[in-house]
């Protein structure tokens, strides 16, 4: 883990690239439990957890320093967790998840119908507009070139205007400059603010 010094300015290089309209997730699924007081000294603001345990036992430690985002496969038994700590969820993609949801969601869609991810297939997605449904988020394929992933987030830029859906959550440290080009308002970087 690097330095509070260092996380500030690696988060101000990767605000810079995407523009003051995005929101910079920290993604920590790979920060330990005690490296999280270095996040909160270096300006991180919002964070998103993968798993529900994690979540929970970070927040006990960090507490309302900073703003909570739920960013991985959310299972239904999990969702009372995530509504006692997190502001949004962005990856929702099962009815019984969402009948029990009470923060607001982006639904998680699979643009290339990876069987090992994540998400709805676009054609469900009118099931969930019923729901606090704030926007969309997905996981293109990984590549090795950003430019790989701009036809998925272009593609989930029009899915999102077709239902008039305005939040993005889309880009990881892979791709995260193409995603900002392509419309996104979120996105989650964790390896690039954290590792050498």
């Amino acid at each position: 883990m690097l330095s509070p010094d260092d996380i500030r300015a690696r988060l101000a290089r990767v605000q810079d690239t995407v523009g003051p309209g995005v929101t910079v997730v920290a993604a920590t699924k790979y920060v330990a439990l005690q490296e999280m007081v270095s996040l909160i000294e270096a300006g991180v603001s919002v964070v998103g957890e993968n798993r529900a345990q994690d979540l929970e036992a970070k927040h006990a430690e960090s507490g309302d320093a900073l703003r909570w985002h739920f960013i991985g496969q959310l299972q239904s038994n999990k969702v009372k967790v995530v509504n006692r700590i997190c502001e949004l969820v962005h990856s929702l993609d099962s009815d019984s998840a969402a009948r029990r949801l009470e923060v607001p969601a982006l639904v998680q869609v699979n643009l290339a119908g990876e069987s090992s991810k994540g998400g709805i297939a676009p054609g469900d997605l009118e099931r969930f507009l019923g729901y606090d449904v704030r926007g969309l988020s997905t996981m293109p394929p990984a590549a090795s070139s950003p430019e790989t992933s701009r036809a998925f987030f272009a593609e989930l830029r029009s899915l999102a205007g077709q239902h008039g859906l305005r939040e993005l959550s889309m880009g990881t440290t892979q791709d995260f400059a193409v995603a900002a080009e392509e419309g996104a308002t979120y996105v989650r970087v964790g390896s690039i603010l954290f590792r050498d």
